[in-house]
């Protein structure tokens, strides 16, 4: 069954009827097998009171006291039942209440018993919408009956049987397996997986990529009816098409990006254009990969990127959404003609927007150059060849003047930017940190985010001013209590910072981080910093409303858009825009002499009807509803694999170093021990409380620091420590570190490594 619950269940809206011909359409039922699985699940879904049948249609029968929410489990077995909304209360579910779901699950949560003041309420659960593990690492042991697998995640209580599929069993015991789900428990009786891969003798002997990509369920091949599916889009771009759009093929355009990107299995999703008007401003394009052109909706192509919803980047491998003759079609490559939306953005003197203009267009890109030649060329406009001289005159215009008038209005409005050792992103925007980082290596990349941010902004205003449905990127402001520690720690190496919000117990503000990093510029840790300051950041959030978004200082409206290829709410905004382009009505009604300009932001303000017809105007408004909540899910998945693969190569290189002496930052005080943050290496450590022998040591809070009760030796925030690495748990990504300088802390065996407090 290729469709989860939750997906089934998302096609239905409010109390309306939906016949099973439409669902088996929108899910892809198109074989019989499919379709008489999505009628059992119809039918105990009717069983189950979630849903109700009428004339031969389905509706959503609206339960009061059921929520939809996703589980959370602790190792000892405690499970809450977290909702969407960050306001509502995490619901306690007793373990013979689970239902069997596991940590991870999407379910329906019924409320048994209301909470108090001091008490969660507590629920049970109902259905079980969508499983977080279809497949788990594992270690192999033999029992009398049989081989079972033993998940790592210790959240996963329980062990599954395993059923013999021609691998050898017996080589598998005590090793690193990838099992793959065949039955979750039924009953009384167990989870039934398969072992589809054995990994390694440990963590430690497994790939990380694989690691990573078996712990998130992540799929790095496609079906062969996807890829067939893929073959037979078109290999040209039909002059016909062109012809319907604005053609922009004689106009210099450059692209810039990764040398993975000009690849074959690259995707080139982006090109700039600029030019200076008579008045003296400046017309910058920015031209998108018409991908909506060629994936049309509810198609299997379709389908398995919303499956995916992002790519993923694993470093040396990047996951994409869409198989590698997508990109053929689509990325633009230099010299092919190429259909793209345009958006053209007239600038002034000062960095302001005064007009922008999007539509459907045509390119063929002249040059694609590296982020590193990029740096390279520019300011070196003499010793190029005549044949480069006029794109490198843009690239000077873009980076030199351009891009400094654009970074001025962000400061300006309170923005601010975090520097960083190195960027592995594969997006061009803010992505899925949320604020511009600045490479110290590279700074060509902050520069060139600068420009693509403004994409989104335009776009986010003309969805708002069309009244259309419309996608929005947000991000709440960090909690003042994410910075406590920081702000301690920075008033202990000697940084005199004072935040509004500190005093008056008020939010944070964006200009509290500008605040923040100019400070920091001045310190010897900025870098450390700086790193500890993107931990306080929240994860980005997909809406369907205009919010804030903090990284960027935007109050009232931003959306992503530039990445139709490998992140599918991009792809969603480019088919609402190509949607009003088709649809939209210009005018209150046909007898009106005269009309806006949707394509100019000249239409602000003079739009006081519906521009899209209302059946589906309520169409997208419905669809969008039903897809967000799944495609947020899949970009905290996303977000969790690539800090994972982070998090393994920060391990493998300190195991490395085992028994080796670093200098470090003390960045965390815990009443079970404090935390190191080795400088050079961005590595975070724990020394456990249990290893400091010399003395009995109590926290301190209101410090944040560990005192001897007999010597007075203090472990503050901010102080600096000589540690050793004493050891490391590679698969949980833990390091144990020892002080050094004479102290006693050689450990007897009875000291307890464990991070968490006791």
């Amino acid at each position: 069954m290729d469709f989860s619950i939750a997906t089934l269940l998302s096609q239905f809206v409010d109390d309306k009827l939906v016949a099973r011909k439409n669902l088996e359409k929108k899910l892809g039922c198109e074989d019989e097998e499919s379709i008489q699985k999505l009628e059992i699940v119809l039918d105990a879904l009717e069983r189950t009171n979630v849903l109700a049948k009428e004339r031969g249609k389905y509706r959503k029968i609206a339960e009061e006291g059921v929520v939809e929410a996703k589980l959370r489990c602790s190792s000892k077995g405690f499970c809450f039942a977290i909702q969407d909304d960050e306001n509502a209360d995490d619901i306690y579910i007793k373990e013979s209440h689970l239902s069997n779901a596991w940590n991870g699950d999407r379910v329906l949560v019924t409320t048994i018993k209301e909470g108090s003041r001091r008490r969660s309420p507590e629920g049970e659960v109902k259905v079980i919408l969508e499983r977080a593990n279809p497949s788990l690492l594992a270690t192999v042991t033999e029992t009398e009956i049989g081989y079972r697998a033993i998940p790592l995640d210790d959240r996963l209580l329980f062990e599954l049987d395993l059923q013999e599929n021609g691998k050898n069993l017996k080589e598998a015991i005590e090793h690193l397996v990838h099992v793959s789900v065949l039955r979750y428990p039924i009953a009384q009786n167990s989870p039934l997986g398969q072992v589809t891969k054995i990994l390694g003798s440990d963590a430690e002997e497994a790939s990380d990529i694989d690691i990573v990509s078996c712990k998130h369920d992540l799929p790095h091949e496609f079906k062969e009816t996807v890829t067939e599916a893929a073959s037979k889009l078109p290999s040209r771009v039909l002059t016909a098409e062109i012809k319907k759009r604005l053609d922009l093929r004689d106009k210099l355009t450059v692209a810039i990006g990764s040398e993975a990107e000009s690849s074959d299995e690259g995707w080139i999703e982006n090109a700039l254009s600029l030019e200076q008007t008579d008045e003296g401003n400046w017309e910058l394009g920015i031209h998108i990969a018409d991908v909506a052109h060629y994936i049309e909706a509810d198609t299997l192509l379709d389908r398995t990127a919303q499956r995916r919803s992002t790519a993923i980047n694993l470093h040396t491998k990047v996951i994409p959404i869409f198989p590698e003759q997508v990109s053929k079609i689509c990325s633009l490559k230099p010299g092919k003609n190429r259909l793209t939306i345009s958006i053209l953005i007239t600038i002034n003197p000062q960095g302001e927007i005064i007009e922008s203009r999007i539509q459907p267009s045509a390119v063929s890109v002249d040059h694609f150059f590296t982020y590193q030649e990029v740096q390279s060329l520019l300011g070196e406009s003499e010793k190029v060849s005549k044949k480069l001289e006029p794109a490198v005159k843009v690239l000077n215009d873009l980076f030199f003047t351009l891009s400094p008038l654009i970074k001025a209005q962000r400061l300006q409005r309170g923005g601010f930017e975090i520097v960083t050792p190195e960027i592995t992103g594969i997006n061009k925007d803010e992505g899925k940190l949320g604020a511009i980082l600045v490479a110290s290596n590279l700074p060509i990349n902050a520069l060139l985010t600068e420009l693509m941010i403004l994409v989104g902004k335009v776009v986010a205003e003309r969805l708002k001013n069309w009244g259309v449905p419309g996608i929005y990127c947000i991000q709440p402001q960090p909690d003042v209590d994410e910075l406590e520690d920081l702000l301690k720690l920075s008033k202990n190496l000697g940084l005199d910072i004072t935040l509004d919000a500190e005093d008056s117990e008020g939010e944070i503000q964006s200009q509290d981080y500008q605040l923040l990093t100019q400070q920091f510029a001045s310190s010897e840790e900025v870098l450390v910093l700086n790193y500890l300051l993107q931990n306080t950041l929240k994860p980005i959030k997909y809406v369907t409303k205009p919010g804030m978004h903090f990284g960027l200082a935007y109050e009232d409206g931003y959306t992503h858009c530039i990445s139709p290829g490998q992140r599918y709410i991009d792809l969603i905004v480019q088919r609402i825009l190509k949607v009003v382009f088709e649809h939209g009505r210009d005018r209150r009604t046909t007898r009106t002499k005269t009309g806006v300009d949707l394509y100019s932001s000249n239409c602000h303000g003079e739009i006081n009807w519906n521009v899209l017809p209302p059946a589906m105007h309520e169409q997208i408004d419905n669809e969008i509803h039903a897809m967000l909540p799944r495609l947020n899910d899949r970009e905290k998945v996303a977000e969790d694999a690539e800090k994972d693969l982070e998090g393994l190569k920060k391990a493998e290189k300190m195991k490395e170093r085992t028994g080796k002496v670093f200098e470090g930052l003390i960045a965390g005080v815990q009443s079970y021990g404090f935390f190191v943050e080795i400088e050079d290496l961005l590595v975070e450590g724990l020394v456990h409380v249990s290893s400091l022998k010399d003395d009995w040591y109590e926290y301190r809070s209101r410090e944040s620091c560990l005192r001897g009760r007999k010597n007075n030796t203090t472990y503050r925030l901010g102080d600096r420590v000589e540690v050793e690495v004493k050891s490391v748990d590679y698969y949980r990504q833990q390091i144990d570190l020892v002080t050094i300088n004479g102290k006693d802390n050689n450990d007897n065996g009875n000291g307890n490594s464990s991070w968490e407090e006791e």
